[in-house]
């Protein structure tokens, strides 16, 4: 049977969800995580749809990306099918033909699976290594210790102020309360939770939204950022700290985050928290 390339639709969404649920597991390499598309559904549905591609086989699901930018297409592959070299040589087609509907000319990222055959054909294809990225996971079979701030789970009520933090945290962020409510309408947040740390005169300086997997499968911290006018105080370990609390609560095996690695930040933020650097993982790209 051939590969077919295509795009799920609105229905067709849970069903990938559910796939890239499937595919997390602690053994494996960081990937796309159905919390990726779960923050990603900020814009709504129609236009999480859109940036969506699957790859399948016979009915069969082998591969999944999202275009976060026209530029950049977050790519996993079930862990069956990463050695699949059909698959491999259908995905750096579509990858390289903008034709295919993919991605668009000009300069253009690829992140992968690190071991997924997909790499090597890419290198075989002239594609470089961009920058180093630092994977860094937390295991949550033990409990987590008490953050040591007020933290507040954020309902419908409280959007406003998560959407403030993150603002005040991320320079051009557009994050408003109407994509809060977008985002939290999508079928991925059944599972997943926004916490908010306050200090003690009451003010929000951090936040965090977590997603999990499902039970006995990494959970997801994207995105973490602490309010710009209160650095330095240890509140990003404590988000973290809250944030890992929360998927185990969640029923999560561990907790996984990444980060630029030249972020040194953080990097040392995560490590405070208890999280462990995994081996770096670099985006392939195609110069314009």
């Amino acid at each position: 049977m051939a590969i077919v390339l295509g795009e799920p639709g609105v229905d067709g969404l849970g069903e990938v969800v559910g796939v890239l649920r499937e595919w997390q597991d602690d053994g494996a390499p960081m990937q796309l995580h159905p919390g990726d598309v779960g923050w990603f559904w900020r814009f709504g549905p129609e236009a999480t749809a859109a940036a969506v591609r699957t790859w399948s086989r016979d009915g069969r699901i082998l591969a999944v990306g999202l275009l976060d930018q026209p530029d950049l297409l977050r790519l996993t592959i079930a862990p069956d099918a990463q050695q699949d070299e059909e698959l491999a040589r259908q995905l750096v087609e579509d990858v390289t033909e903008p034709g295919r509907g993919v991605l668009i000319e000009g300069k253009v990222n690829v992140e992968a699976p690190m071991p997924a055959l997909v790499q090597d054909l890419l290198s075989e294809n002239g594609w470089d290594v961009d920058d180093p990225w630092t994977p860094l996971r937390r295991d949550l079979a033990e409990p987590v210790k008490d953050p040591g701030v007020r933290i507040e789970v954020i309902g419908p009520e409280q959007a406003h102020v998560r959407t403030a933090v993150q603002r005040a945290s991320f320079d051009g962020s557009t994050f408003t309360d109407e994509r809060w409510h977008a985002m939290a309408a999508g079928s991925p947040y059944a599972d997943a939770r926004c916490l908010v740390a306050y200090d003690g005169q009451g003010n929000a300086v951090a936040a965090v939204t977590v997603w999990s997997a499902g039970p006995g499968r990494p959970g997801l911290l994207e995105p973490m950022g602490v309010h710009r006018e209160h650095r330095g105080h240890g509140y990003g370990r404590a988000i973290t700290v809250a944030a890992a609390a929360a998927l185990r609560d969640l029923g999560s095996s561990s907790a996984i985050v990444c980060t630029p690695s030249s972020n040194v930040g953080a990097v040392a933020t995560y490590r405070s928290a208890g999280f462990q650097p995994l081996p770096e993982v670099r985006d392939k790209y195609r110069a314009a």
